[in-house]
């Protein structure tokens, strides 16, 4: 049971890649998880989904203000963007490689488009890791462990 599922677990793994949305950097991850940490890969994507909402919300604060602050809005693309390549979300690191020109730019406009592209970028990307997590609990559970 447990070897069907991780094969299942990787074959996805290696469509994700395939198709763009992950990159090699979630495989490096992923090679961090061992027996001694079997939730290694759930609690980074935990967090990288907590951290995820706070900077959407932070982004979209910043670019509602009167007088926009774009080097604020920057940091937080810039945090966006080491929280996604860390993780290997590839597609969400390229959105906010985009935002982060546009704020360079000062082009409000550019930064809302951007904004709206990135919440389709996490929210394809967070659907995707979703069905990965279940998978990951679900070899937990076959090897007893959860």
């Amino acid at each position: 049971m447990a070897a069907h599922l991780h094969k299942r677990l990787n074959d996805y793994i290696s469509s994700l890649i395939h198709e763009g949305i992950l990159n090699e950097q979630f495989n490096q991850l992923k090679s961090l998880q061992d027996e001694s940490n079997p939730d290694f890969v759930i609690e980074v994507l935990s967090l990288f989904f907590d951290d995820s909402e706070r900077l959407l919300n932070e982004l979209a604060k910043s670019l509602d203000q009167q007088i926009v602050d774009f080097k604020k809005v920057d940091s937080h693309a810039h945090q966006f963007k080491g929280s996604s390549s860390s993780v290997g979300a590839k597609r969400v690191q390229d959105a906010c490689m985009s935002f982060r020109w546009y704020c360079n730019e000062e082009n409000l406009e550019g930064c809302k488009k951007c904004l709206q592209q990135l919440r389709n970028e996490y929210a394809l990307v967070k659907s995707k890791l979703d069905i990965l997590l279940k998978l990951e609990q679900q070899i937990l559970a076959a090897s007893g462990r959860k």
